[in-house]
């Protein structure tokens, strides 16, 4: 009992590192342009090369988990990301940074593809596996928060360099800790047929995909590159599609999609995910350059969501879900979102922290503690032992679509605001203002939007029900053992 939930905290803090990764640099990338000389375009490549290798390698890493071994795909991705995150901090020149994040972003792929498959494995019971998925949700969530923390605080007092520097002792330690209390069960092997077609399609596609989403802030969403590209990413998309429906050993098996449950849940949380990602990006903006606050004291200013978030999401969400059901507390939680981004939707040129961005800073933290440990059993309520890596690497890469597309989309309605206003006359800062309130509110249509495919394409099922945590139908239903047949979620009360 003891060593899977210290499994899980190694699972945790490999999770946690990557999405630090994907967030401690916001604050730091002005001091990477000025350092390493990166005009502006090309300082988005420091993220964008990082979104584009781990967006595109998501499905694949998840496949070779069910084949190989997810311990083995888990331990081979930390290494390369530990390895990647000390050759972007010794680097010196553009390249060479941009480098090291694209091969960053193939051990981040790799690490967190594996993830939520062997959580589900590890915790068969309904009660443990809610609290672990609570747990996965607020280092997911409050991560990204204390990222932007630790980023302002390390560029600060150190510099850029540190924000990968930091990640290295921990990953030697989480790696000598994994390799001892990961279990190691044996897939099939690649006699069992790995879709290399399948595999080139869809790994070509998404990061084509990604490559065209990041893109699309600079060159324009109706441009003809962003056309061109989005159109060669959806020939592969599709070509994966048709392969994957008469393939022998397909990579995504499309009966993953049968289950209403998951195909809505995905949807749900890449439509939330865009928003609260975006969000993240722009507030960091706003506290910066219009309130005028610098890296440490906006990294501080995120520290009440972190706190909310792991207030509800530890323990509580777990509690809430087992007596209302998932698709109920994801309803309430992505309402608290979506009031949350509408406040900060108000924000005015002269706002004050406490009366302006604190109320919704501390409702998105409980709207996000309550939402991510719901929509996360819910995308992995149909996975089986065989695709239990599959459906992980699929929920993973909805998250990192759905982010990647909220930060441009909203980004670039931002921008384009901005530009608006002050060629109509406004100050620079009213402009910027105006540019994040309307990234703001889209980011709350688009939670919005995710509350509505829940409460239409998502039902309430009897694992959603109060049945009592300890009545027989809990009891019975539940499957036990190391390799159950099927593992379906359950949230008794």
């Amino acid at each position: 009992m003891r060593s899977r939930w210290l499994a899980l905290f190694v699972l945790s803090v490999g999770s946690l590192m990557i999405i630090l990764s994907e967030t401690i640099m916001n604050v730091a990338l002005r001091s990477i342009q000025r350092d390493l000389g990166f005009s502006q375009s090309g300082l988005g490549w420091t993220v964008n090369a990082y979104l584009i290798a781990f967006g595109g390698l998501l499905l694949l890493a998840g496949r070779l988990g069910d084949l190989i071994g997810a311990k083995r795909i888990f331990l081979t991705g930390l290494a390369i990301f530990t390895l990647a995150s000390l050759m972007s901090g010794l680097a010196t020149t553009r390249e060479l940074l941009i480098g090291a994040r694209f091969v960053q972003g193939i051990g981040a792929a790799l690490t967190s593809a594996v993830i939520l498959g062997m959580i589900v494995t590890l915790f068969p019971e309904a009660r443990a596996r809610a609290t672990a998925f609570g747990v996965y949700a607020f280092v997911g969530a409050a991560g990204a928060s204390v990222g932007v923390l630790l980023g302002g605080l390390i560029t600060q007092a150190l510099s850029w360099h540190w924000v990968f520097f930091v990640n290295v002792p921990i990953g030697l330690v989480a790696w000598i800790v994994a390799a001892r209390v990961l279990d190691d069960p044996r897939g099939p092997g690649w006699r069992a047929g790995a879709d290399l077609t399948g595999a080139a399609l869809v790994t070509a596609g998404l990061m084509l995909g990604v490559y065209t989403i990041v893109g699309a802030a600079a060159s324009g969403w109706a441009s003809v590159h962003t056309f061109g590209f989005g159109l060669g990413a959806l020939a592969l998309l599709g070509g994966f599609v048709l392969r994957q429906g008469y393939a022998a050993t397909p990579l995504l098996p499309l009966r993953i999609f049968r289950s209403r449950q998951v195909s809505a849940a995905n949807l749900a949380q890449a439509l939330m995910v865009a928003g609260m990602f975006g969000f993240q990006f722009l507030a960091a903006l706003y506290l910066q350059r219009v309130l005028g606050y610098d890296p440490a004291r906006t990294g501080l200013a995120f520290l009440p969501i972190t706190v909310a978030i792991a207030a509800v999401s530890l323990g509580l969400a777990a509690r809430i879900i087992g007596r209302f059901g998932p698709r109920a507390v994801l309803l309430v939680g992505l309402g608290l979102l979506a009031v949350g981004l509408a406040l900060l939707a108000r924000v005015p040129v002269q706002g004050g922290y406490v009366a302006d961005v604190l109320p919704s800073l501390v409702l998105l933290g409980i709207g996000a503690g309550l939402a991510l440990p719901a929509v996360t059993g819910l995308a992995m309520s149909g996975a089986t032992p065989r695709d239990s890596g599959i459906a992980s690497g699929l929920a993973n890469t909805t998250q990192q679509v759905g982010g990647a597309l909220g930060i441009a989309v909203l980004t670039t309605l931002a921008t384009t605001r901005t530009d608006h206003l002050l060629a109509g006359g406004n100050g620079t800062a009213a402009a910027l203002a105006g540019g994040y309130r309307l990234g703001f509110g889209i980011g709350a249509a688009l939670v919005v939007v995710a509350a509505t495919v829940t409460a239409v394409l998502l039902r309430t099922t009897g694992s959603d029900r109060a049945a009592g945590p300890d009545s027989t139908e809990a009891q019975s239903t539940e499957p036990s053992g190391p390799n159950p047949p099927k593992l379906i979620m359950k949230f008794p009360a």
